[in-house]
């Protein structure tokens, strides 16, 4: 079998606005065989960009655009795929929007594989034997406290047993936030683990004030109070502290989660599949995690596809104990797969078709692709 080409496929809703969620466009790929067989792939990042790196000429020995790079070869392959889409574009590449592209290309040539022999991608990873996966329920934080309250107790009654807050209405003055996260929390009640995520960067002192206040109200995990390229703060917060930091949405490779975990000492990485490095480069990020004894929940905030992929890998790493179950209301989340994905009574099925286990909803896809 030979990759025949790369479709690249922009879809983009009608309005999007300036807020922090990642559904309101995305890249997806078909990756095309000569014994049609595809696969499909999604890279979460900036659709345009990253279909630039995908449709480049080449430049030289070590620029070239990815389509450039895979076709021809097999797609069975995908360690040699991997390391030499990773070699050939070192000069432009290494960490950052070349491996969000790849991770997409990655994710396409593993469902050729499941397609081909027949089989979900998690055998194909080694498998585990549980066939649904515990999620939490991951959405914007609300603008008022009734608002926290109502969509809290909402979720719970859904029977999600985990809720993370994040971004929305969360600012520097993490005074303003506090009340709207001590609602959320007495809306949760006892028995369901709730998460904050700041993601926006404060500074050492201003993250160390907002993460003893949550370990103190009872908070699961605080995820990325600080830059992601603050690991000597990093390590200082979490030397510090009892409750776990999360991070790792926004890093790529093996080589920066190692970085997160010798240098920032990170208690949860967060890789996520559609950006680290695809499939192939989160297992190994799954094992890093695993021989330095920290816990890995993928950070899982777009499509169907990425869900999908999510899924599969859990479902081969029993190290996972959590799957961020993205509750934005866009056409996106909704409508790009088939047969959505849904969380029932706070699970989430892991999909037993050839591949990734979905299919696309081509008719939703022609309405919205730019």
């Amino acid at each position: 079998m030979k990759i025949t080409d790369i479709e690249t496929i922009v879809l983009r809703q009608k309005d999007v606005l300036p807020i922090g969620d990642g559904t309101q466009d995305c890249l997806i790929l078909k990756v095309h065989t000569d014994e049609n067989i595809t696969g499909i792939g999604e890279v979460h990042t900036c659709p345009t960009v990253a279909q630039a790196v995908i449709n480049a000429p080449l430049s030289h020995a070590a620029v070239a655009g990815l389509k450039e790079i895979v076709v021809g070869e097999d797609p069975f392959e995908t360690e040699h795929l991997w390391e030499k889409m990773y070699r050939q574009t070192q000069t432009f590449g290494r960490r950052g929007i070349v491996i969000h592209a790849l991770s997409g290309v990655d994710m396409a040539l593993w469902d050729i594989k499941g397609k081909a022999l027949g089989l979900p991608i998690y055998k194909l990873l080694g498998g585990s034997g549980f066939k649904e996966v515990a999620a939490y329920a991951s959405i914007l934080l609300p603008d008022d406290s009734a608002e926290v309250e109502n969509y809290v107790k909402a979720l719970v009654e859904q029977g999600f047993k985990a809720i993370k807050l994040g971004w929305g209405s969360l600012t520097d003055n993490i005074h303003d936030s506090k009340p709207l996260i001590e609602k959320a929390k007495a809306a949760a009640g006892e028995e369901v683990k709730l998460m904050v995520d700041i993601g926006m960067g404060l500074d050492l002192s201003t993250a160390m004030e907002m993460a003893g206040w949550c370990q103190a109200l009872g908070v699961y995990f605080l995820e990325e109070p600080l830059s992601c390229d603050d690991l000597s703060g990093y390590a200082a917060l979490c030397d510090s502290l009892e409750m776990p930091i999360a991070s790792g949405e926004k890093e790529t490779t093996r080589w920066g989660f190692r970085d997160l975990i010798i240098h920032g000492h990170l208690d949860i990485l967060q890789p996520d599949i559609a950006r680290c490095g695809g499939i192939s480069e989160a297992k190994k990020i799954v094992d890093l995690c695993s021989v330095h004894h920290r816990q890995c929940i993928p950070h899982c905030w777009s499509s169907d596809i990425l869900v999908a992929a999510t899924l599969q890998l859990t479902a081969s790493a029993p190290g996972i104990e959590l799957l961020e179950f993205c509750m934005a209301d866009t056409p996106i989340r909704k409508y790009l797969a088939g047969q959505p994905i849904r969380a029932v009574n706070g699970t989430v099925k892991v999909p037993e078709a050839p591949g990734l286990g979905i299919e696309l909803n081509e008719d939703f896809i022609k309405s919205i692709r730019q």
